[in-house]
């Protein structure tokens, strides 16, 4: 009996000890990050708004970033600490176009005390409708009526506008024009930073504009449908293994297409992302006797990542050098 009790409290002991670590490791997401007084305390959902709202900010702005390095932003949800802390903030910048699934719960949950002012930064872009199931309700679902009768085709917005710098800079100019409203005392300095900014963009715009439009090739096969805005922007048509989400998973004959697709058209690379799983796009390269390239959504960074410095912008260069390579 004595054992019996002796093993029973060791299991409910352990339960309680995984709990508070997975507890204490979860707050650790965020690097420890916290409201600071005295600055404009600005939550973003995910990295390329964060990027954008740190540049913008400078030493007037405490941002912290709700999505973990590492992790890929479709499937997360927010934590308890984090509603907390976007309680407690002047400004709460998102994505919107569908991307963050958790929002209008997460306002619920922000309570009728907060002043935190929310801001969709993508709006004034012109969005995209995918047709095809995005895996998790991202965006709009319209019934439309198509070329074939009695059927229907499932539409949904692409949430995915800042893989464009075109798009980007529309969002960097909300993001700046977010914190005049809440902190216009310090607008002059906002207006300087987001105008270094804006010229980063727009010099990455044109250097995608320049070598994009001398390839003589503009098909791309992709893991997830990630690109429509730059390809869009940029002249390419992409054609992708999975749908808006990557975990809307393909069909057998989808797979059989783009395969006879790939030979077809010559193309030499299929595009994964580090993000997500490269099962698929190395097990659709290999069928088709063709190599593997990364193209990176820029939905967040790895650990490497980070540590090595990278941000949007060398992301985006590698990008560019990746289709370059692929698209001659």
């Amino acid at each position: 009996m004595f054992i019996h009790r002796f093993k029973r409290g060791f299991v409910i002991a352990a339960g309680v000890l995984t709990v508070m670590l997975v507890l204490s490791g979860c707050g650790k997401n965020t690097g420890g990050a916290t409201i600071v007084e005295g600055k404009v305390n600005v939550i973003t959902s995910f990295y390329p708004i964060y990027e954008f709202a740190k540049a913008i900010g400078g030493e007037e702005a405490n941002v912290i970033n709700l999505l973990p390095t590492g992790v890929e932003p479709h499937d997360w949800t927010p934590r308890s600490q984090d509603i907390l802390n976007a309680s407690k903030a002047q400004l709460f910048l998102y994505n919107g176009a569908g991307l963050e699934g958790w929002v209008p719960n997460f306002l619920k949950g922000l309570g009728g005390d907060a002043k935190v002012e929310t801001v969709e930064v993508s709006q004034g872009i012109d969005l995209i409708e995918a047709e095809g199931d995005d895996g998790h309700g991202h965006g709009e679902e319209t019934e439309t009526n198509g070329d074939h009768a009695g059927e229907t085709a499932d539409h949904h917005v692409d949430p995915h506008t800042w893989v464009s710098p075109k798009s980007a800079i529309v969002m960097a100019e909300n993001i700046k024009n977010s914190y005049i409203d809440v902190d216009p005392k310090h607008q002059a300095a906002y207006e300087a930073r987001y105008q270094q900014l804006l010229g980063q963009l727009q010099a990455l715009d044109a250097k995608f504009t320049e070598q994009l439009s001398a390839l003589p090739n503009q098909e791309i096969v992709v893991s997830h449908q990630a690109f429509g805005y730059l390809c869009r922007d940029y002249g390419l048509t992409q054609h992708a293994i999975m749908g808006l989400s990557p975990e809307a998973e393909p069909r057998a004959q989808d797979l059989v297409a783009l395969s006879k697709l790939v030979k077809e058209e010559g193309i030499r690379y299929i595009f994964f992302e580090e993000l997500v799983s490269d099962k698929l796009a190395k097990t659709l390269a290999s069928e088709a006797g063709v190599e593997t390239l990364v193209l990176n959504p820029v939905e967040g960074l790895t650990k490497s990542q980070e540590q090595a410095g990278d941000n949007y912008f060398t992301l985006m260069e590698k990008n560019l050098q990746n289709l370059i390579q692929a698209l001659q």
